[in-house]
């Protein structure tokens, strides 16, 4: 199988060791996985905020743009949350 550079394969363990070294490392700092689904939350708010105001200020087409990119926020702040919860029910004691 012919991998591009920086690719792992399909099962690497180094790979799933670094995605739970930095899940740990984010739970050290104090933030929780209710944090992420808050802030998946308020991504979506701020989402709707942005393109109001550029709505008003610039036109359609830029403020559909500035919409769209606040609003790809959510889904990874909503994905880290879930690696977070399980982290968490996993690791109880870890801070």
């Amino acid at each position: 199988m012919t991998l591009l550079p920086g690719r792992s394969p399909p099962g690497d363990t180094d790979s799933t060791t670094r995605g739970l070294a930095m899940l740990h490392m984010v739970r050290k700092w104090g933030i929780t996985s209710n944090h992420m689904f808050a802030a998946g939350i308020a991504s979506i708010g701020l989402s709707v905020l942005s393109w109001l105001t550029s709505l008003r200020a610039e036109g359609v087409s830029r403020a559909d743009r500035w919409g769209i990119f606040v609003g790809e926020w959510a889904p990874t702040f909503f994905a880290l949350g879930v690696g977070l919860r399980l982290d968490e029910q996993e690791n109880p004691k870890l801070k």
